[in-house]
């Protein structure tokens, strides 16, 4: 069974490759309800252009203050309301998406890996790569 932390890959590649993610665990996260959606925040890359190796907490501490996030799944709901967004969905399944730094409820799943489930209006762009985002502090 492919778990998500393996479902990351080599940064190079790309950091995670949602193709890999058992379907076993997708059907073992939380449904989203309504209008909410549950996202896997980007936790960046594990090793510096110059090679150094980023501690587990460095890369927990990045992950948690993200902006970036994979979208897993949408509930039934999502961007149904028309009059506040029109006729076309702002993202989709499987989509790299921003969100507020602290947007949505957080929760860790068995293998440790974080989820959060956050609202359809709560994300404010797509991008292609998450790598083209810096973080600033």
């Amino acid at each position: 069974m492919t778990g998500l932390s393996e479902a990351y890959v080599n940064a190079d590649d790309r950091v995670l490759d949602p193709t890999l993610l058992d379907k076993k665990i997708l059907e073992r996260m939380p449904q989203p309800t309504g209008y909410r959606m549950v996202v896997i925040p980007y936790k960046g890359k594990t090793t510096t252009e110059g090679g150094i190796h980023l501690l587990k907490e460095t890369v927990d501490r990045e992950a948690l203050a993200t902006v970036v996030a994979l979208v897993l799944k949408m509930g039934p709901l999502c961007y149904n309301d028309k009059e506040k967004f029109g006729d076309t969905p702002w993202c989709k399944e499987q989509q790299w998406v921003l969100i507020g730094r602290y947007a949505g409820a957080r929760m860790k799943l068995e293998d440790g890996e974080e989820i959060r489930i956050i609202n359809d209006d709560e994300v404010i762009g797509t991008i292609l790569d998450p790598n083209d985002i810096v973080s600033y502090k």
